[in-house]
């Protein structure tokens, strides 16, 4: 694999006949020279090292073929993601009728990321082998007694609990799942990015399921497919940019000890539980302090603290406006609904969320995906030519 490459894009291709792999290498290069201008000219992007090999793995099968492509990406992700949309504008490999389908953009970054984590975590037990004070020598017997329980459900990374617990926490890696070890928590299972395991998902509908998450755009996604696949109980969230595993001992207690009930959060999103340090929303601290056993106090303000209160406001009213907000909930600016496009435009930051007191339309979800709005909220849906897959649509 090239050093350079960043990305790799995975796509299928099925062609209405016998083609070969040089026929598929002759399309991709013949079908995208010119379409995407002189800066993303596939040759010369091979030429200078920002694309490096295109390799197909095709055969065929009573006359049709089946088969992959994969392509090493040192490009942007903006400028990766429009090198394998243009891969889809294909529609013929040599004499035969084709169809190539993106399934996957890797994160090359990400997978050498996790080969350092776990050669980091190697050596550091090498090194804490050899420097371990007499008076920790108990404490690290005991840790490492811990990681090493580490086991697989159907497959996938857990604690040794999980077989046989009546509840379990579900996680995103196995380094979560091994830093919950430590922490003595036994009864955690990874899923392992965003596409829930069939086993995972199964395992919830049986068990007291509570979702451990990232602070951070990754714990939303996870959160929204496994409520979907699965069933989710309670949730759990590191603090707002954190990862799990990153977690003192104390913040993993801490975190867990005021997890929520899963149908008291705001949109189904882990966000806005993690929040900015200091804040809380009014049910977290009432379900934190029954908790531990004391009275919860509710506090009130005028100005709206959760999605729902904002979404009354706009669209509940009836008030024909919109408002554009920040990750925090706050306003950025709000004005007419007919002024949609120009607001999120002209916005000095990037909106997280939009809620409007109209249907959304082509023009406000092209804005929307362009400055990077993650949610639009809005009355109802227009009729879209096209649809952004960045740009999550909620209906009141």
């Amino acid at each position: 694999m090239d050093e350079t490459a960043k990305y790799l894009i995975h796509a299928d291709i099925t062609a209405a006949g016998v083609v070969e792999r040089s026929d598929v290498v002759g399309a991709v290069f013949g079908q995208t020279e010119g379409l995407l201008g002189n800066e993303l000219d596939l040759r010369d992007l091979q030429d200078s090292k920002k694309v490096g090999r295109i390799d197909v793995d095709i055969g065929s099968e009573e006359g049709t073929s089946y088969g992959q492509i994969t392509v090493e990406s040192g490009l942007d992700k903006v400028e990766t993601a429009i090198l394998a949309a243009a891969l889809e504008t294909i529609e013929q490999v040599g004499p035969c009728t084709a169809e190539i389908v993106v399934t996957d953009i890797e994160d090359i970054r990400s997978a050498k990321r996790r080969e350092v984590v776990e050669r980091a975590t190697e050596l550091l037990a090498t090194f804490e082998a050899q420097s371990v004070r007499t008076e920790d020598i108990v404490e690290t017997v005991r840790e490492r007694a811990r990681v090493e329980d580490i086991t697989e459900y159907e497959g996938v990374p857990a604690g040794p609990r999980v077989a046989d617990s009546d509840a379990i926490v579900v996680v995103e890696g196995r380094a979560d799942v091994l830093q919950l070890l430590r922490y003595g928590v036994k009864n955690a299972i990874a899923v392992e990015g965003t596409d829930v395991p069939e086993a995972v998902a199964s395992l919830t509908e049986e068990r007291t399921v509570t979702a451990f998450l990232d602070g951070d755009r990754g714990g939303d996604l996870i959160l929204e497919e496994l409520s979907q696949v699965g069933t989710v109980d309670y949730v759990a969230v590191a603090p707002r940019g954190n990862s799990v595993e990153d977690l003192s001992r104390e913040a993993v207690l801490t975190a867990l000890r005021e997890k929520i009930p899963y149908e008291q959060l705001d949109d189904g999103r882990t966000a806005a539980v993690a929040g900015a340090e200091g804040e809380a929303t009014a049910e977290v601290e009432t379900v934190a302090a029954a908790e531990e056993g004391a009275a919860a106090t509710t506090v009130e303000t005028d100005a709206p603290t959760t999605l729902s209160d904002h979404i009354d406001a706009v669209i509940g009213a009836g008030s024909g406006e919109v408002r554009l907000l920040d990750a925090e909930l706050g306003v950025i600016t709000e004005g007419s609904a007919a002024e949609t496009v120009s607001l999120v435009e002209a916005a000095d930051r990037v909106p997280e969320t939009i809620v409007l007191d109209d249907a959304c339309s082509q023009k406000v979800l092209d804005v929307a995906a362009q400055r990077g709005v993650d949610i639009v909220v809005a009355t109802g849906e227009g009729e879209y030519v096209k649809q952004p897959t960045s740009v999550r649509i909620r209906t009141v």
